[in-house]
């Protein structure tokens, strides 16, 4: 193929090196004279781990060339990659000025009477929507009716890391390709042959949302960790030890458990242990925001969890909430987040019950007794046997544990699961 790669700092010029040494050819267009001169002479804008030897083989094979003009180079490209970067503003939103700018370039230079679409691949981290609300117009703009067949816009993130970025290219975590119709692109295809990794094929703001879950995660990990370190310090606790107990825990601590978009925490644990180590890292002198935000982050969660199950549904409408215990199988209704979605949407005035059969209000006892009565006071008249919820003419059941497989549904029923967002 013939790739024109827009943007030679770290990641375009990495990537320019890597394709060009699977015998692609690629030409690297920049605004800087000076990166586009030293690339041409065999010097790397940047420094990093085998791009410079990558670089010089691939000008002795022809396979590498730069220039500051789009010119005629996407005439015969296959493949246009744009790796311009998106600085942050002043409020914290990226600049988009040069994703704009480039965008409107290629426009300009693209052939509307090309025979085959050519693929415009953006790698910089963009806000979800900007293919379809900023780049999409300006190529519509220009191209009119001739835009789909001169042009096939695809969103890839990149997943390099400083140090790593050459071995990174050639063996990723995961390659997510994002399109129109989140089908596969023919030059990426291509592109991407010889590369062995978990593909993902999906919509524009799947794939653009991509780099931000990822990044904010790693900062999460970090800043928690770091947290947790200053607690240690504080205490005279070995940090080091603390972290190897941690990670020995590949089943729920280092996994994809607990990561999935879905419910509340809540139970008798969480809850409590949250705010017993808010409490020592202060009484310790070790602040933790990161850690002082997870309760309120959880209550917001619920009531956006609350808005969801409600979305839709008329007045005083009658619906089954499916699970009232934290899980499925258990009668500890402490600080379980359901109890607090039942109060709301009976403080909402729907007509409301609850099918959980491991519940048996007149069997509570203890806190749980406790908690229950203060949070639902007419427990005893919501709870309904599987015959009465099966039977019921209900407008929607929500789902918020496994309890719900318990139940014979008719299909015409809507279930909404909040365990498991969609």
């Amino acid at each position: 193929m013939k790739v024109v790669i827009f943007g030679l700092g770290y990641v375009g010029f990495t990537a320019a090196c890597c394709i060009a040494s699977e015998g692609h050819q690629v030409v690297g267009i920049d605004v800087s004279a000076k990166k586009v001169d030293a690339i041409r002479a065999g010097h790397a804008p940047i420094v990093e781990p085998g791009v410079e030897e990558m670089l010089r083989s691939g000008l002795e094979k022809g396979l590498i060339d730069a220039a500051t003009e789009i010119g005629h180079h996407l005439d015969e490209a296959d493949l246009a990659i744009v790796c311009v970067g998106t600085p942050s503003g002043p409020d914290g939103s990226h600049n988009m000025a040069y994703i704009a700018d480039v965008s409107r370039q290629i426009a300009a230079a693209v052939d509307p009477a090309r025979k085959t679409p050519l693929s415009v691949a953006y790698r910089s981290t963009i806000r979800p929507g900007s293919i379809e609300e900023l780049i999409a117009p300006i190529f519509k703009a220009r191209l009119g009716d001739a835009t789909d067949a001169a042009i096939a816009l695809v969103y890839n993130p990149e997943f390099l890391r400083e140090s790593s970025a050459v071995k990174d290219y050639f063996e990723p975590p995961k390659i997510v390709i994002g399109t129109k119709d989140g089908q596969p692109d023919p030059a990426m295809e291509t592109l991407n042959a010889n590369i062995t990794a978990p593909t993902f094929h999906v919509g524009y703001r799947e794939a653009e949302f991509t780099k931000f879950v990822d990044n904010t995660w790693h900062a999460v990990k970090v800043a928690y960790a770091n947290e947790i370190g200053r607690v240690c310090l504080q205490l005279g606790i070995k940090a080091s030890t603390v972290h190897e107990i941690f990670k020995s825990d590949t089943k729920l601590n280092i996994s994809a458990y607990y990561t999935r978009p879905g419910g509340a925490f809540g139970g008798s644990c969480l809850p409590k242990d949250v705010r017993a180590l808010q409490y020592i890292a202060a009484d310790s002198g070790a602040p933790t925001p990161l850690v002082d935000s997870l309760l309120r982050s959880n209550e917001a969660h619920k009531h956006r969890l609350y808005e969801y199950a409600a979305e839709g549904l008329e007045p005083g409408a009658k619906v089954l909430l499916a699970g009232l215990a934290f899980k499925a199988g258990t009668d500890d209704l402490r600080e379980s987040p359901n109890v607090d979605l039942a109060r709301k949407l009976l403080a909402a005035g729907f007509d409301l019950d609850i099918y959980d059969p491991a519940i048996d209000a007149a069997k509570l006892v203890g806190a749980n007794l406790g908690y229950a009565y203060s949070q639902l006071p007419t427990i005893e008249g919501l709870l309904v046997d599987k015959a009465a919820a099966e039977a019921g003419n209900y407008a929607r059941v929500i789902v918020t544990n496994a309890t719900v497989k318990d139940l014979d549904l008719s299909a015409d029923v809507e279930q909404r699961d909040l365990g498991s967002l969609p």
